[in-house]
């Protein structure tokens, strides 16, 4: 799933290591979602989108999961 993470890891100056230990889990899972090698738990993209102040909309790219549908 494409998503705009390391763009707003960029903005806010944070390491993988850093939001991953804002978010409770990996810097390798990180690494694996903002890749897209790895779909979020909803939880994780709900505490991804929290320390970034937006919605899981602003940074998850739904048109495939939704093509599949």
């Amino acid at each position: 799933m494409k998503n705009t993470i390391r763009v707003l890891r960029a903005e806010k100056r944070l390491s993988q290591a850093e939001l991953a230990e804002l978010v409770g889990v990996s810097r390798n899972s990180i690494n694996s979602v903002e890749n897209g090698k790895f779909d979020p738990s909803l939880p994780l993209a709900f505490r991804i989108a929290h320390v970034f102040g937006c919605t899981v909309e602003d940074i998850f790219d739904q048109s495939e999961v939704i093509e599949g549908m």
